[in-house]
């Protein structure tokens, strides 16, 4: 099979190109033959000129419409399939595609179907569904989600195109979501369910040598460091614990405050990959991810359970989907600090509840989100995309 893959990069390397390449890796290896369609925000980067570029071109840019028609004709796909069309790439491709006529799915790693940036946080870091319902786009503008005026109407107004003309909704056949939390906010803002199909994240490579070491010595956050993924409420417990060890692994935000009164049981100990993750995550005793936004498909999550640590999570988006509240770990309300403080107490405390969490934890990692079984679903998606683009025709 040959697969166009469409994405506009991002200025700087995140999760999406990183799934992305992930997804064309396996088809790989599964011998199907993968092109990249791609632009790249690094194009305009820091540049007054850009960012007015940026502004016009994401709303509609009929030159990206134009090179994939000779992309098309040149390669001829067997399916297509879309991720990020901003800010160079837009909406105009899908009536380029629909002419074409080969099946397309769109992998929707976040809402930005719905929400202009995406995230579903307002600039305040909080939860907001406005733009989901009366007065749509312009909440995006009114609460300036973005930081910036300029870019939250550029946000603003692409979506409010892409929503009036339908092209999105009119040329995807299947949008990939990630859990079935996703799923339902989509279905609720009128995508009917047999144009949805569920694909979790690839599970990361961990190692097999180490898997029964035993249970570490400390409580450890990996992610951004940033309010939205809880680091505050991480930071409370520490401080209503102070007889246990927490450490934090990852880049910080630049809206990321040091607080004053740091607990010293609180570590700082930056960004960590691959191997030097693992080894960390094996000197850990609970993982905690106290997110209080809509993640996506946290990997942070599915690596713990792969290296057999329980772990702590907010029973808010894709994370009340992966964790089985006290089976393979704990889920707590978003923000609440006092509940999250009592979960890292009772598993602390219990070092073999935490060892059959993790168990438990390894066998559901490796039934759901092995590189075969996501393989098996991505083909159950392409065929359910063939069937919707025949009965479209």
């Amino acid at each position: 099979m040959k697969i166009l893959y469409i994405h506009n990069d991002y200025a700087r390397p995140s999760g999406e190109e990183h799934a992305s390449g992930e997804i064309a890796n396996l088809l790989v290896e599964h011998g199907h033959e993968v092109r990249w369609f791609k632009r790249s925000s690094a194009e305009i980067e820091g540049s007054i000129l850009g960012q007015i570029k940026a502004f016009f071109a994401g709303v509609y840019n009929p030159s990206s419409a134009k090179a994939l028609h000779k992309v098309l004709r040149e390669y001829q796909p067997d399916i297509v399939q879309v991720q990020n069309l901003y800010p160079l790439i837009s909406t105009s491709i899908f009536k380029t595609l629909r002419r074409y006529g080969a099946p397309v799915v769109m992998r929707c790693p976040n809402y930005r179907l719905f929400c202009p940036n995406g995230l579903c946080l307002d600039s305040r870091g909080e939860v907001c569904e406005k733009c989901w319902g009366r007065g749509r786009e312009f909440w995006c503008v009114r609460k300036n989600c973005v930081n910036s005026f300029f870019k939250s109407l550029g946000y603003a107004v692409r979506n409010a195109y892409a929503r009036i003309t339908g092209d999105i909704r009119n040329g995807v056949d299947v949008f990939i979501v990630q859990s079935e939390f996703q799923k339902r906010k989509f279905e609720s803002q009128g995508v009917p369910a047999h144009r949805i199909g569920i694909l979790p994240g690839i599970a990361p490579v961990v190692s097999d040598v180490a898997h029964d070491v035993a249970m570490g010595d400390y409580v450890t956050f990996v992610g951004r460091v940033s309010a939205e993924k809880g680091i505050y409420e991480f930071i409370d417990a520490a401080r209503a614990l102070p007889h246990i060890p927490f450490k934090v692994a990852g880049n910080l935000d630049a809206s990321f405050k040091m607080p004053h009164d740091l607990p010293s049981n609180v570590e700082f100990v930056g960004f960590y990959k691959g191997d030097a993750l693992n080894e960390l995550y094996l000197r850990s005793r609970i993982i905690v991810v106290p997110s209080k936004w809509y993640e996506g498909f946290p990997n942070v999550i599915v690596r713990a359970m792969l290296l057999k640590r329980p772990v702590i999570t907010t029973n808010i988006g894709a994370m009340q989907s992966i964790i089985d509240h006290e089976k393979n770990g704990l889920l707590v309300p978003p923000a609440d600090s006092k509940a999250l403080t009592e979960a890292v107490n009772k598993l602390w405390g219990d070092v073999a509840l935490c060892t059959a969490m993790g168990i438990d934890g390894k066998a559901k990692a490796d039934a759901l989100y092995s590189r075969e079984e996501i393989y098996k679903s991505l083909m159950g998606i392409y065929e359910q995309a063939l069937v919707n683009s025949r009965k479209s025709k």
